[in-house]
Parts: structure tokens; C-alpha cells; sequence
């Protein structure tokens, strides 16, 4: 078989090429649970996150700098905040689109990780390599992520998980330094007083053999000769070395009697080191440290599966810069948004489950007010900025008692305008003198969405109002026959018709994490017991819903 065909080949599974056509629904801010600055860029959505990523697609594609996520492993375990077994067809059938979209999100200088173990992190591998593209493949990380063996363990114990990486164009992509350590640093020293500072000494031989490195070299203190021993050679030719002794660049020892060394200054060397694929648990951290750190934010349903603050620190590090938009849409218990705050990036973070209050919320708001567990006291953390909670909005189209698709009556004017406006691939921005300028695609080309009936009367005067050269599309349920054609520059279109059979309505779950429900009348009442802030989750989950019913304009993602 050749490279060629090689190439062609793909993962296959049952159901593949099924994938959904989603919904883009508009994101609705529930200010009652934003915190910090109202200024701030941080968006935290509660929702199904494929629904969610479809939703940010229009505003952030091409713009995230570094996704990190920590997807369900589907090892068959019954985890509390997760049902972590899908059938392994199912499994991909629900990464894939997800991968596309993420993709979809990266900058063209961007990278994802995505944290696996091995029930299915080779098949995970084969379909990032098409999804991705197998060039664009970086590394494998290891993580150390347990100290003690697992004596219960029926084959191996388990002791590490994979970290996938890919770029979004490798040839572009290239990684940050980690930071130099104290220890490497402490390694220098300056016991000349040389004043270019501290320095460490280097050897000047090297056994890549060449008759320009065998040459005696003269001790200017004492005169004497040192030959470089047999089979061996200086990596300097006599020319250079002769340079080097003269730039006070070769020492010989305390006494200035022993043989040549060069010296290596500390301003010199490069400022950081190349991250290695391994990453033991000293250097980021553990499962064990990873569950210390949301136990200080949710002490009652501690979450199962989390991450160390150390290791996303390390891979944003890696991957970003301060100011870079960071993604991550399995947010869990929190660890990448709050990382991500404490080190100055901007993100995102996308949770389907109750924790996205119980964890994510509580959390988030200890970072913003300068909370010192985790990386905080390692990065210097004193709190501030804030972030923004966000529902997606529900479903723009849904069956009456006939089984006719009309418009939810769970929609005001404001979110069918800019649900409309993302439907039709505009960016919702209202105009403050026009009313009929709700949204637009280029600076001269609009949208109107309205629920009243259009008559001619009305669309003459839309059009009167009009100036050269701008376009306008008018979304509306009803119209007076001859408004779609009257005017060339404005296209009359009628909802819901326009919208069938465009994308899947009426469903809001396309969840890979499927929430156990509780089973006896113990995790009932921890269930119900559950709080944020004091108000307990079920209250919170029933002002989240209601928000979205809210005749007051609210805060839309378009």
C-alpha cells in the first residue's frame, strides 16, 4: 500500500457521517450570577455545550488562541457528575462534531490539548489526526497523575493520562519557554567577580573528532600546556580559543592552575527551557492536589474528575500569552477558567452540568476576589476582573398541538431579532435612530426581524428611509402580497418558513455527559440541600430557565 493511500485512510465507527445540523442558538446573559467587572470579556455558559459551541462560531471563529479540554474518558465507571460509558461508536459519533467545531474556533496560530486515558485515547488520536490534519499533530504529553499504586487494580495500575496535542497549522505553531527554575539558576555562580554576572562553567572538549581542535592551550597565570586527551578534541579551533582567553571567557580553576573551562553566563543562555512530553506529578501536580483545590470551593459534591491548577498552568504557559483568548468546553469543576483568570488570559468556558453552579460559579468568584489556593501565591495573584454567566436560549422554533413549527412564545422581540440575525449569518447590533436596523453583514447591508404583519405602507417607508446603496433583508411572519418583490435592494423573507429544514429544532441535549440522577433518598437530599451563595441549586437552575422568559432586553451573543 502506498503513502498515498495510507493518507486516505479514517477512523470509521457506526453512525459516523450522521452528524447533527445544529441550531445557532443566541447565548442569554443571567446577570444575577455574573460577577466582578461588568466590563469583562470572561464568558461562563451553562448548556449543552455542542449547542454552545455552535452558538460562539459566528463571533469566535478563528480566534481562540488555546483550547484545553478534559472530555469524558469512556471508561465504563460510574462517576457522580458523569454516566462516563457511552458505547465506544457513540463516544466518537459525539466527540466528532464537537472536534470540528473547536477546530472551527482555533486561531490560525492556535493549539488544543485534550486530556484522555487509554480506553480511548488511540482511537481519540486517529480522529484528531483527520479532523486536525496528522500533520498538525504536536506531541503526546504523559502525566504522572497518581503517587500510589492502585493494589485493587485487576491488570496494571494505572498511573498516568495522555495530553493530545495539535495545532491548528503546525508550520506556524510554535511553543513559549517554560520559565528557568531556581535550581537551574542556583547553579551559577561568579567567583571572579566577572561583571557580566553569574556564570557557570562549561567543558571546552568534545569527541566529534577534528585535527583543528588539537592544539595546546597556554595558562596565561602559569604558563602551562594542556592538550586535549587522545581521541578527543577542544570544540574551538586555536583562533577562538586564543579569543576566548583574552575576552576572560576560559577559566582555570580557583587556584588558576587547572585545566580550561568556558565560561557560560547566565544573561547568555536562553531564558527558559524546551517543555518535555513527561510531566510528573512533583512538576504539575496530581488527582490528589487537583481534589484539595475544588474541595476548598464545593466541600459537599466534591467533583470526581478534576485537573491541578499546575498543569493547566503549564500548558498555558506552553500555548499563550497574556491576553489570549482561552477555551475550554468541559469546563468540569472549573480549573481552566480559573487558571486562565489568574494568569491574565481572557476565556471561555462551557458547562453542561448542575456544577456549572455548584463548582464552576463559587470558584470563579473566590478567583475574582483573591482567593490564594492553587497557582495564586506562584503567579502573584491579588484577584479582580469578572466574568459574565450565559444560557443558551432555547429552541427558536417548536411544534404546536397540530404539529405545525411556529415561533416559541419563550422568545421577546429582542431575542427573535437577534436569534434571527445569527440564523441568517448577521452580526446583531441595533442601531439607536433606525428601528429597522437590528443586525448587519457588511457596513451597508442590514436585517429587520419584525412580528407585525408588513404591509406596502410600512415598506415604502422603510425604503424612503433608506440610503443609496444599502441592502436590507426583512424577516417577518406575515406580509401584503407584492412586498417581496417591490424593491430589489430589500428581500422579504416569512418565518418560520424560511428556517425549516435549515438546522434541527425542538432539541436542547446533545450531551456526552449524561447527569445521573439521584437514586435513593441520601443523594436526593444532597441534591436538594446543594448551595450557592445560600440559594440552593434547584432555585438557581429555575431563575436560570426564567431568565430567558424575561420581557426586559437582555444581554445577547449574537
Amino acid at each position: 500500500m502506498t503513502k498515498k493511500h495510507l493518507q486516505k485512510l479514517e477512523l470509521t465507527w457506526i453512525g459516523k457521517g450522521e452528524e447533527p445540523k445544529l441550531e445557532p442558538r443566541i447565548l442569554v446573559e443571567n446577570p444575577e450570577y455574573s460577577y466582578g467587572d461588568p466590563k469583562s470579556e470572561n464568558i461562563l455558559i451553562h448548556g449543552d455545550n455542542l449547542l454552545a459551541l455552535k452558538a460562539l462560531e459566528q463571533d469566535y471563529a478563528g480566534k481562540v488562541k488555546c483550547i484545553y479540554i478534559d472530555p469524558p474518558y469512556n471508561t465504563g465507571n460510574a462517576f457522580e457528575h458523569y454516566d462516563d460509558g457511552v458505547e465506544h461508536s457513540l463516544w466518537l459519533s459525539l466527540m466528532k462534531p464537537r472536534l470540528d467545531l473547536l477546530r472551527n474556533l482555533l486561531s490560525e496560530d492556535g493549539s488544543i490539548w485534550i486530556s484522555i486515558d487509554d480506553d480511548e485515547s488511540h482511537y481519540l488520536k486517529v480522529l484528531c489526526d483527520e479532523v486536525f490534519g496528522r500533520k498538525n499533530f504536536i506531541n503526546n504529553v504523559i502525566w504522572e497523575k497518581k503517587y500510589s499504586p492502585s493494589n485493587d487494580a485487576k491488570w496494571l495500575s494505572d498511573s498516568h493520562d495522555h495530553i493530545l496535542v495539535y495545532a491548528k497549522n503546525k508550520e506556524i505553531w510554535r511553543p513559549n519557554l517554560l520559565p528557568r527554575t531556581d535550581e537551574m539558576n542556583n547553579r551559577y555562580k561568579n567567583p571572579d567577580n566577572d561583571p557580566r554576572g553569574l556564570w557557570k562553567p562549561g567543558d571546552v572538549l568534545v569527541k566529534t573528532f577534528s585535527e583543528s581542535g588539537v592544539f595546546a592551550v597556554v595558562n596565561p597565570n602559569t604558563g602551562e600546556e594542556f592538550w586535549p586527551p587522545k581521541g578527543s578534541c577542544y570544540r574551538f579551533n586555536k583562533d577562538v580559543f586564543d579569543d576566548l582567553i583574552k575576552d576572560n571567557r576560559i577559566y582555570f580553576g580557583k587556584t588558576g592552575t587547572t585545566g580550561p573551562q568556558v565560561k557560560r553566563f547566565l544573561s547568555e543562555v536562553k531564558q527558559g527551557i524546551v517543555s518535555k512530553t513527561l510531566w510528573f506529578r512533583t512538576e504539575v501536580g496530581d488527582n490528589q492536589e487537583a481534589k484539595a483545590e475544588v474541595k476548598q470551593f464545593n466541600s459537599i459534591s466534591i467533583f470526581d474528575t478534576p485537573k491541578p491548577e499546575r498543569i493547566l498552568e503549564r500548558i498555558l504557559i506552553l500555548a499563550t500569552k497574556e491576553g489570549d483568548l482561552v477555551l475550554d468546553s468541559f469546563l468540569g469543576s472549573g480549573t481552566t477558567a480559573a487558571v486562565a483568570h489568574k494568569m491574565g488570559r481572557r476565556w471561555i468556558g462551557v458547562e453542561l452540568g448542575e456544577h456549572a453552579v455548584t463548582h464552576c460559579v463559587p470558584r470563579l468568584k473566590a478567583v475574582i476576589d483573591g482567593e490564594q489556593g492553587g497557582i495564586s501565591k506562584a503567579v502573584n495573584w491579588q484577584g479582580g476582573g469578572g466574568f459574565k454567566f450565559y444560557t443558551l436560549a432555547p429552541s427558536l422554533l417548536k411544534k404546536d398541538k397540530f404539529g405545525n413549527w411556529i415561533i416559541s412564545e419563550e422568545y421577546n422581540a429582542d431575542m427573535l431579532a437577534a436569534a434571527m440575525a445569527k440564523q441568517e449569518g448577521f452580526t446583531y447590533k441595533p442601531s439607536d435612530t433606525q428601528y429597522w436596523k437590528q443586525g448587519q453583514s457588511s457596513e451597508q447591508d442590514f436585517i429587520f426581524t419584525t412580528t407585525q404583519f408588513l404591509t406596502i405602507e410600512a415598506l415604502d417607508r422603510i425604503h424612503d428611509d433608506m440610503q443609496p446603496g444599502e441592502s436590507l433583508l426583512i424577516c417577518c411572519k406575515s406580509f401584503h402580497k407584492g412586498c417581496d418583490s417591490k424593491y430589489a435592494n430589500i428581500t422579504v423573507k416569512k418565518i418560520p418558513q424560511l428556517l425549516l429544514n435549515r438546522c434541527e429544532f425542538g432539541k436542547e441535549d446533545y450531551s456526552l455527559n449524561i447527569i445521573n440522577l439521584p437514586t435513593d433518598e441520601s443523594q436526593s437530599k444532597e441534591n436538594i440541600e446543594a448551595k450557592v451563595d445560600g440559594v440552593p441549586v434547584q432555585e438557581i437552575n429555575a431563575k436560570t430557565k426564567k431568565q430567558t422568559k424575561s420581557n426586559s432586553k437582555p444581554s445577547l451573543f449574537d
